[in-house]
């Protein structure tokens, strides 16, 4: 693995030998930062299966000013943390050792009257008020429906901008169950589908569309 572009272009990544880590292939990797092109500058990104680290790292070389990696594995966070090292990006990255779900959970809106109702706005937790990611990347394990969960968690978070995108990486095989996660902020807009891998490009709604 590398980093294809940018400020770390050709630096070789440190791959975990792991069953459940599945690192993106560098064609791929290339398609999703064609796709995001210069949208992902100035970003806050969030890696949440980060895995290697590899796309939270070529997002970071490509100029995103923050980058998240959740990973609960702690032989594979501390790799993640030493390809940061090798890269010379850390200083603009957060690892954090601990459960995806639980960091999700952790900043879902606190108890309110759903949007469906027509009900007030609700109001996030103060956990989630320092926790703003305008990019966030979903690419867990496959075939044990993490990413659905995942997703159906992200629609209903503080943690997506109102200007933000949610990409969900999975297998084709996969598509059906995530696309039939009931969704209220979220809409799905671009999906692209390299090989066995499929990725999922969601955005959120505007306001009138919520309602």
């Amino acid at each position: 693995m590398r980093v294809i572009s940018g400020e770390a272009k050709g630096k070789k990544l440190k791959s975990p030998k792991t069953a459940d880590t599945r690192p993106i292939i560098d064609r791929v990797k290339t398609a999703l930062f064609d796709i995001l092109s210069i949208r992902v500058e100035d970003t806050r990104f969030l890696d949440l299966f980060a895995g290697t680290g590899s796309v939270g790292i070529e997002a970071l070389s490509r100029g995103a000013a923050s980058a998240t990696f959740i990973e609960l594995h702690i032989g594979v966070l501390k790799l993640v943390r030493e390809n940061l090292q090798i890269t010379g990006l850390a200083d603009r990255a957060e690892t954090l050792h601990t459960d995806a779900f639980k960091f999700l959970q952790a900043h879902v809106l606190e108890a309110a009257p759903s949007r469906r109702s027509g009900g007030p706005a609700v109001v996030p937790s103060q956990n989630s008020a320092a926790r703003l990611y305008d990019i966030i990347y979903v690419a867990p394990p496959q075939y044990q429906g993490l990413a659905a969960r995942a997703l159906g968690l992200l629609d209903n978070s503080p943690l997506v901008t109102d200007t933000g995108l949610v990409i969900v990486q999975i297998h084709p095989k996969e598509r059906s169950v995530v696309a039939e996660v009931p969704l209220t902020r979220l809409v799905l807009t671009d999906e692209r589908r390299y090989g066995s891998t499929l990725l999922m490009f969601y955005e959120v709604k505007n306001k009138e569309e919520q309602r």
